[in-house]
């Protein structure tokens, strides 16, 4: 997202080079990153959130139709719309930062550590909400720790240890590999 320098090489997306170039241009690309912790505004209330990520698209029609769309895959973002973020519990928080993200109308959502520090239950709530936001054509490039969770909604995996992907394939095929499986999901 341009926050840090690329240690070698280039990034690109849709052909384009994107390193060293600042997270707005970049965000204007169709990238959008939902980072670990959620950095909301505590002080804004849940539309005044969502309308900040909305704001860089300067269509009015738009933000309104991804405002609903949003409202549509998280309910009680509706209901609790005029609520300051700051009173919200981790896991609705978690889902307006998620929201925030779709209002840019992005081609790839990066998710770092969505399930960081919430419930259960909730993890269970905003995972179900991937497959129906990929459904809209959002590529997601989804970072996790719980490997299993993530490897059945994902097409594809990696595994990073140290920096360096140590195992890549179809999620099918990293699920039942013996070796990810005895090292990373205990079995």
């Amino acid at each position: 997202m341009g926050t840090l320098p690329a240690m070698a090489g280039e990034i690109r997306f849709t052909g384009e080079v994107i390193s060293g170039k600042p997270a707005h241009q970049i965000a204007r690309l169709g990238i959008a990153q939902v980072m670990e912790g959620r950095r909301l505004f505590p002080h804004m209330n849940v539309e005044e959130n969502l309308f900040v990520g909305g704001d860089i698209l300067k269509d009015r029609n738009r933000t309104r139709n991804n405002l609903e769309w949003i409202y549509s895959l998280f309910p009680r973002l509706k209901e609790r719309r005029h609520q300051l973020a700051r009173s919200f519990s981790g896991g609705e928080q978690q889902m307006l930062a998620i929201g925030r993200a779709l209002m840019t109308s992005p081609k790839l959502l990066l998710l770092d550590e969505p399930s960081i520090g919430l419930a259960p239950v909730m993890v269970k709530d905003i995972f179900a909400k991937l497959p129906a936001i990929n459904r809209e054509g959002v590529t997601i490039l989804l970072v996790e720790q719980d490997v299993k969770r993530s490897l059945k909604l994902a097409s594809r995996g990696y595994v990073i240890e140290h920096g360096r992907i140590v195992m890549a394939g179809s999620s099918e095929h990293l699920l039942n590999d013996d070796g990810l499986r005895k090292a990373y999901l205990g079995l």
